[in-house]
This record gives C-alpha cells, sequence and structure tokens, in this order.
C-alpha cells in the first residue's frame, strides 16, 4: 500500500488530516507523563495511570506493528452561545452527535477499504477510548504540532479536530513532525480563568473546567466559584482565544457535528429522572457526566448567579 492509497482513502471519509509516523517506543514521552502524573496532574483520572507499557509501545496491542496513522477529522462549524441568562454553555465537541459513534463507524469503514486494496492489511483503531496517546503520535504524524494548551493545532483547520489512530502492520512513508508555530503567544494561558494551564503544554486537570465538568466524580471546589462562566460541560476558552482558531476557522461538512444545543437550562436537570436523561442524551458526549454530574455543574453555576444577586 501506498501513502496516497491510504490518504485518498482518508479523504473519502470525511478526514481532513492524515500522516505518517514510524510505530516506536515513546520513550521520552512516557518519562514525561510520568512527571505529570506524579504531580498528580491526572487528578481523578486514574486510568491514566494504566497501561504505561501500552502507551509506551503500540506493539503491546498490535504486535506486528510498523506503523501508526494519524488522522484529524474538523468539527468546526460556525454557531455561536447565545450566552442567554440562565443558561449554561455546552462546549463546542458536544454541540452534535457523539463523535465517538461517528469516527468509530469511519474508522471500520477505512480497514475495510485498506484490505480491499491489501489483503495483509491488519490494524487496531482509536479515537481516544484505548491505551494510546493519540495526541503525541498525531504530532509524530506531521498533522500539528502541541499547543500551549495541551491540544494539537493544524495550521489548516486550528484545533477544532477530532484525533484518530490507526496502529498497522504496514510500512509507509514517514512524515516529519512540523514546527511549533505557537511561539510567543500565551493567550490561552492568560484566558483560562482557573490557571490550569500551569506552565507552558503542562495542564494540571485539577483546575481545569473540562475534567471538573465531565469527568470529575466528586464537588467542585468551592474555590472556583465565580470562575466558571457559565460553562456547564466542558470549556472551549483556550481554545477560542487561540489566534490559529480565529484567523483560519473551517467549517466542518460532517453534518452530524452540527448543533443540536449549544447551550442548556440551568433548572432543565432539577426534576429530571434518569430515564428521561439517558433518552435524550443518548447520542450525546453530555451522557458522559450523567445526570448527577450536570444537576452538580447547573447547581455550581446557579451558585455563582446567587452570589452576585
Amino acid at each position: 500500500m501506498t501513502n496516497e492509497q491510504i490518504i485518498h482513502i482518508a479523504h473519502q471519509l470525511g478526514f481532513e488530516l492524515v500522516g505518517f509516523s514510524k510505530a516506536e517506543k515513546l520513550k521520552d514521552e512516557i518519562e514525561h507523563l510520568q512527571i505529570w502524573l506524579d504531580r498528580n496532574y491526572q487528578a481523578g483520572m486514574s486510568y491514566m495511570e494504566r497501561n504505561l507499557d501500552k502507551r509506551e509501545d503500540v506493539s503491546k496491542i498490535l504486535d506486528n506493528a510498523v506503523s501508526v496513522i494519524s488522522l484529524g477529522i474538523n468539527y468546526y462549524t460556525d454557531h455561536r452561545h447565545n450566552q442567554k441568562e440562565g443558561y449554561g454553555k455546552i462546549s463546542r465537541y458536544a454541540w452534535g452527535k457523539d463523535y465517538h459513534l461517528i469516527v468509530w463507524q469511519k474508522l471500520d469503514q477505512f480497514v475495510d477499504m485498506c484490505k480491499e486494496i491489501d489483503s495483509s492489511f491488519q490494524a487496531k483503531t482509536y479515537i481516544d477510548t484505548g491505551p494510546v496517546l493519540d495526541k503525541v503520535w498525531a504530532v509524530r504524524s506531521g498533522i500539528g504540532w502541541m499547543g500551549k494548551h495541551t491540544n494539537v493545532i493544524s495550521k489548516e483547520i486550528g484545533s477544532w479536530f477530532f484525533i484518530a489512530n490507526v496502529i498497522t502492520n504496514i510500512e509507509f512513508n514517514y512524515n516529519e513532525p512540523i514546527a511549533d508555530f505557537c511561539g510567543n503567544c500565551t493567550a490561552c494561558i492568560d484566558a483560562c480563568p482557573t490557571n490550569a494551564i500551569v506552565d507552558e503544554y503542562i495542564v494540571d486537570a485539577n483546575k481545569c473546567i473540562s475534567y471538573l465538568t465531565i469527568e470529575n466524580k466528586g464537588e467542585i471546589p468551592e474555590e472556583f466559584k465565580g470562575k466558571f462562566d457559565n460553562w456547564l460541560f466542558g470549556c472551549d476558552i483556550c481554545q477560542d482565544v487561540c489566534p490559529w482558531n480565529i484567523k483560519f476557522p473551517q467549517v466542518t461538512v460532517e453534518k452530524e457535528f452540527y448543533p443540536r444545543e449549544s447551550e442548556l437550562n440551568l433548572i432543565e436537570f432539577d426534576n429530571m429522572t434518569n430515564n428521561q436523561f439517558k433518552k435524550k442524551f443518548a447520542d450525546s458526549p453530555i451522557s458522559r457526566a450523567k445526570l448527577k454530574g450536570m444537576k452538580r455543574n447547573a447547581d455550581f453555576i446557579k451558585k455563582q448567579y446567587e452570589s452576585f444577586s
């Protein structure tokens, strides 16, 4: 198989970004991850501490791994939050259908189409749900560089894209990582209301609004009262202020990413039952926070209003 054949298949399926890297051990990256873990920056995401051997060496996932194909799919739409009083904002990635459901299907098609060209093609595919350092592989494959907010940035479409990785037994011509074009810019660091970006390229999840409203299973610390800017599920501040997203936004062609709701009424969850929640958000990323989490988030934002009244 050739790079060109892979790129053609990826573009057919809606992946705007395609890169190739050699399936090598990620020794330096694992050392950096271990330091991050030792500082407890993973907060309650204990799964980050597991399967470090697989994160370091993808041959522990696919024993005959030779290459990693990194794919990027744009989810940006030009919709804006209305900022209506009494409503909480939803992170852009969760406006439409759950991206896992969309990308998993595309990855299955990708593998099938590759096997039609070469029956010896073998692959394991991931979209941020397994022990794979997806951003690291994206950077190694040259589809973007690691921004200071720790999101990967593409010169073509900014940082509004999902990353998928295909570990395969086929050898390709490999890309070189591209230069870091963040330069002296600190817009993302300066804009974070909870100071979660504790240093360039380092995020402390304990302070991150996205973590606190999604992955977090406990209460939201009172120290963040008044700092959430009405973010009910996730947060886009560090990406919204990035010059690469402001200057070069590209609207996605994937209609499933178009917004159903970008904001939700803060009282909506007060009397909602679990069954009602599951039905409404069955194929939405919002289901990840569960009803309990969304009630907690809404109550936390409402307390902010109470403190100003």
